[in-house]
């Protein structure tokens, strides 16, 4: 993973331990004191949050533990690979478009940012600036032009 998907997790486990982790148990606490828990719409809910986010602070710290960190910034060349800031056009349509590879947890193609493992970033792996790819999309098979290959932060 890159060293922007690493400190994305640390902030959300950070996050979810210090602020979101004491919240719920107030959350708890104030439906306890109600009453009766067991028609206590506000105590199941809460109970609820709390696994949750108990569940999803056990998976950072997995993916944490477990993590690759790759400074993108010390890659170089021209071929396409993990890291690496691709500008393609598309050559039905002479859209262009600009995505970075990264790993499965960064993911976000709203910001241009596919996994490693998608089927554009596999197609592109290992190509280079004016090579021409082909990708399997649910829309059906786009063709598309390497334009630019960075490295950026």
């Amino acid at each position: 993973m890159t060293a922007e998907g690493y400190a994305a997790l640390e902030a959300e486990l950070k996050r979810r331990t210090s602020e979101e982790r004491p919240r719920i148990i107030q959350a708890i606490s104030e439906a306890r004191a109600h009453g009766d828990l067991s028609e206590n719409a506000e105590y199941h809910a809460a109970k609820e949050a709390q696994s949750h986010n108990e569940g999803r602070i056990v998976e950072l710290e997995d993916q944490i533990s477990r993590a690759e960190v790759i400074d993108v910034t010390k890659l170089t060349g021209d071929t396409v690979k993990f890291g690496a800031t691709v500008t393609l056009v598309d050559e039905d349509t002479e859209e262009e478009k600009t995505y970075k590879i990264v790993g499965d947890a960064e993911a976000d193609a709203k910001q241009g940012k596919v996994s490693i493992s998608s089927p554009i970033a596999r197609a592109l792996i290992g190509k280079s600036v004016g090579d021409t790819v082909e990708v399997s999309a649910p829309g059906g098979a786009r063709s598309y032009e390497i334009l630019t290959v960075r490295f950026l932060a």
